[in-house]
């Protein structure tokens, strides 16, 4: 008979061996539970600081680019300034076939000839922009002209080459033409030339400008005048021309005028030509208490309407006094042409002798005085 071998006692069910109690009995799904969760919020994150990474590049970029930009409107807002320096020109010698290029600070003026200096050959100035050319005569040069002063304020020339050209343009085409000046600058003896088959006749207070050594002949001639009414009185002085029947274009004779604007003592040539064309640039009236252009455009007005047909220029339009007294007694419908700082109106006198206004919308009404 075999022998068995000894049983073993069975351990209980519910008893688990030491060995096994560190086995995890959670299902699977709860074990990889924590780990997806983790990884989700991981992942989140990223996204978010993606997202804000990304707006932080977008607002670098907008602010680079507003930058860009503001340095290109400074620069083309400098490039497009505009200078005191003006268009070159081309001084041609007719004798010599020889041409040479004027730099852009040089201008036109008239110099003071010494006794035995020999006269210089006459030249032409070309402008290559227009492709247009102006003769000038012997005893005229092309130099760099000195700056005018005003106090201790230093101005550019009178005006520019463009603005030249505009007036020279107008007088070849009247020439030969009565021509009359209010004011006295360099540039404008280059036009007295152009009209030296006419009558130039130039009309200044400033005593520093009058003791400049000008040329005069039978046809040009430069008188001493005197303005009495300072700018600061221009709108008083409009107000009452506007109520006054004595400063209407039918009052009278202008050297009897009882106008407050009508200059009655400039000399007796002004009174009796009839002007073809009438250039405003004086007095300054650069300050309140300066003389004002005020009788000036007024009584130019008047000489226009005593002829046929006048232009009259009136320069720094600019400035509130010029463009007030243009538009009251010059009218803008008369307004044909401009360049720069001067408008060129256009005055019919025939027929106009017994009108209560100057401008067709306009009209005089009071007491005459």
């Amino acid at each position: 008979m075999k022998k068995m071998p000894p049983e073993e006692t069975p351990l209980p069910a519910f008893v688990v061996p030491h060995s096994q109690t560190r086995i995890s009995i959670l299902p699977k799904t709860q074990i990889h539970l924590p780990v997806c969760k983790t990884f989700t919020q991981m992942k989140r994150m990223d996204l978010t600081l993606s997202r804000r990474r990304l707006i932080h590049v977008l607002l670098l970029t907008l602010a680079f680019m507003s930058v860009v930009r503001l340095l290109r409107i400074g620069i083309s807002t400098y490039s497009s300034t505009p200078h005191t320096t003006v268009p070159s020109l081309r001084a041609c010698n007719p004798q010599s076939s020889t041409c040479r290029r004027i730099s852009s600070h040089e201008q036109l003026v008239t110099p003071t000839l010494q006794k035995g200096d020999a006269a210089l050959p006459p030249l032409r100035t070309c402008n290559p922009e227009s492709s247009t050319c102006m003769s000038i005569s012997s005893h005229e040069q092309l130099v760099s002209p000195t700056p005018q002063t005003t106090g201790t304020a230093t101005t550019a020339a009178a005006v520019t080459v463009k603005e030249y050209q505009f007036l020279a343009d107008l007088i070849t085409k009247r020439a030969p033409c009565n021509f009359l000046i209010f004011g006295l600058e360099d540039q404008y003896l280059l036009l007295s030339e152009i009209n030296a088959a006419g009558t130039t006749i130039f009309l200044e207070d400033n005593p520093e400008k009058l003791k400049k050594p000008t040329r005069r002949s039978n046809s040009t001639q430069v008188y001493k005048v005197k303005y009495d009414k300072p700018a600061r009185e221009a709108f008083r002085l409009l107000k009452q021309a506007r109520k006054q029947l004595a400063c209407a274009p039918n009052a009278g004779p202008l050297e009897v005028s009882a106008c407050r604007l009508a200059l009655k003592g400039l000399p007796k040539v002004v009174y009796m030509h009839k002007w073809d064309v009438v250039l405003v640039d004086g007095p300054s009236s650069d300050s309140p208490e300066a003389p004002g252009r005020m009788a000036a455009i007024y009584t130019a007005s008047l000489i226009a309407r005593t002829g046929n047909i006048t232009n009259i220029v009136v320069h720094d339009v600019d400035r509130t006094i010029e463009k007030w007294f243009c538009w009251e007694f010059l009218c803008e419908e008369n307004l044909v042409s401009s360049k720069g700082k001067f408008w060129n109106f256009r005055i019919v006198g025939s027929g106009l002798s017994n009108s209560t206004s100057f401008c067709s919308h306009k009209k005089l009404s009071g007491v005459r005085v």
